[in-house]
């Protein structure tokens, strides 16, 4: 397990207008707002001085509150629409706080919808940091279920075709191993934050979460296949209690 450092935030993005799932953020998930299993899950890790949550919606922010989130600020609406940026949100955030006052080393980006979230990937996550002072981030992976090498693509005439055409005789298990944003967390030194610096980069560390951990909730199809997920995990004792 890490250990704690100083001036740490957990800040959760959770706008209103979600559109493919209408009120996405707020939306019942195993008992509960989606949006409480996120902030339970920080809370309960013990690495944060401060879990706040960054939105535009007073109904998110009632809800946050009641479940011991700190909503210090609402967000403008421009960083509410659909092409703001996870990092604007989070570079706005911590502007905003730390021109509140708040001192601050570390900051997670945790996302909402999240329900997956595990405080040991958390604490995992931060441990890495502080082992590797050079780097930047520290952020949740997944593995992909087939070798992406040996994924396929249409041609012009809608014909199945290599992507990588070099890999086409090579044995999956020949295959340098590739991973994809999960989508939990994004663990990052303040400065680094507010510099912008690019996330998908080699001043970056991987947490690696298990592929049954990890599901994007982007649609409708995507809601249910989590809830029937969750409900096997949580009846395995494979979750957060």
């Amino acid at each position: 397990m890490s250990e704690r450092v100083c001036g740490t935030v957990a800040i959760i993005p959770a706008r209103g207008g979600s559109k493919r799932i209408p009120s996405k953020n707020l939306k019942t998930f195993a008992g509960q707002p989606i949006i409480v299993h996120s902030i339970r899950v920080a809370l309960a890790s013990g690495l944060f001085d401060h879990v706040v949550v960054s939105t535009d919606d007073a109904d998110i922010a009632a809800v946050a509150l009641a479940h011991g989130a700190q909503v210090p600020f609402m967000r403008p609406a421009h960083l509410a629409d659909d092409y703001a940026t996870t990092h604007a949100v989070i570079h706005h955030a911590l502007e905003v706080l730390t021109g509140q006052g708040m001192a601050l080393s570390h900051a997670c980006c945790i996302y909402a919808t999240a329900p997956f979230l595990q405080q040991r990937y958390l604490h995992e996550g931060l441990a890495l940091l502080q082992a590797h002072p050079e780097r930047s981030f520290a952020f949740s992976v997944s593995g992909f279920g087939f070798p992406v090498q040996r994924a396929l693509t249409l041609d012009a005439q809608g014909a199945l075709v290599p992507l990588n055409p070099q890999f086409r005789e090579t044995r999956s298990q020949d295959l340098a191993p590739a991973y994809q944003d999960a989508g939990q967390f994004y663990w990052g030194r303040l400065q680094a934050w507010l510099d912008n610096e690019v996330l998908y980069s080699a001043r970056s560390l991987p947490v690696i979460i298990p592929q049954h951990l990890v599901q994007d909730i982007d649609t409708e199809d995507d809601w249910l296949r989590a809830q029937y997920l969750y409900a096997a995990l949580k009846a395995g004792g494979e979750l957060d209690p």
